[in-house]
């Protein structure tokens, strides 16, 4: 029998809330994905740790004081290559639910199975929201056949991010490993936001060479939120500072791609950037709070 996950994390505990983080391996000693993509990606981000279990990714953030989103991909179609077990995440963040928020993930291309499973991970194991990659899953997000799996979303409730912009995922492979840039637009993001506004969209990653795109979908979707993931902060362009302290100040999250990036060099390279000391807080926790629903332990009690 599948273990549900029960939200347990305090938010008043934690100093951060990292909105991306990637299981890359289960308790079977699966790996998520192909060995070359696993190495590829390894090399373009130089990680030191590539492929941390479930439990060590607990450990490490309970010391560091955070909380994590965690999460694999299901791109078993695109890649002919199974996914790690989603069940296994979840019953590892249910064992560590004080720091860890299972999110689940299904293959868009397998129709009515990936409507029928998103249902069963919420519904039967708690998971607390949904992550797509359309370029390493093969897919266009705004394309027509994929409405009934947006439109289940949306009657779920939970949020997705998906992934935009660069890819480190086939990087320096010849022909990317076959995987397709243009599937990441963030304007293929905009379709589904427009169309189900009911359905929360993280846009995952500065999306470069996207990023006024995405600042604008931001900006003019009350649905769309956009994680600050997989790049140095030091990098980030400077419009999306610039966003970032003004317009979009409630809806850009923490994020670091761990174990691609530590939130220790993510973090180091944030405070040097020049992010006014109000929107700071919010960056780090606050607004992935109020995104999550979590509620303080404090507050829970004065309400019981």
């Amino acid at each position: 029998m599948s273990t549900r996950y029960e939200l347990g994390v305090d938010p008043d505990a934690v100093t951060a809330i990292d909105m991306h983080v990637h299981v890359e391996v289960d308790g079977h000693g699966h790996a998520s994905l192909p060995e070359t993509l696993t190495e590829a990606s390894s090399a373009y981000f130089k990680a030191e740790d590539r492929s941390p279990d479930i439990d060590t990714i607990a450990e490490r953030y309970r010391a560091w004081g955070m909380a994590a989103v965690v999460f694999t991909v299901d791109a078993r179609t695109a890649l002919k290559h199974e996914p790690n077990s989603i069940e296994d995440l979840v019953a590892g963040a249910a064992r560590n639910n004080d720091v860890l928020i299972p999110f689940g993930s299904v293959d868009p291309r397998t129709g009515a199975e990936a409507i029928a499973r998103a249902e069963y991970l919420a519904g039967e194991l708690g998971v607390r929201g949904f992550k797509f990659h359309p370029s390493l899953q093969g897919f266009d997000p705004s394309d027509p056949q994929f409405h009934a799996l947006w439109a289940a979303l949306e009657r779920i409730g939970l949020p997705c991010i998906f992934h935009t912009g660069q890819n480190g995922m086939g990087a320096g492979l010849p022909g990317g490993g076959g995987i397709k840039l243009a599937f990441s637009n963030p304007l293929l993001i905009d379709d589904v936001a427009a169309d189900f506004p009911g359905l929360p969209v993280i846009m995952a990653h500065p999306s470069v060479p996207w990023q006024e795109e995405a600042n604008s979908i931001a900006t003019h979707k009350a649905n769309v939120y956009i994680d600050l993931s997989g790049w140095s902060p030091k990098y980030f362009p400077e419009s999306l500072v610039e966003a970032s302290n003004r317009m979009l100040q409630d809806k850009v999250l923490f994020g670091t791609d761990y174990p691609l990036i530590t939130p220790q060099k993510w973090l180091g390279a944030f405070e040097q950037q020049s992010f006014s000391d109000e929107v700071r807080p919010k960056i780090l926790k606050d607004n992935a709070v109020r995104l999550l629903g979590l509620t303080s332990r404090a507050s829970s009690a004065a309400g019981a």
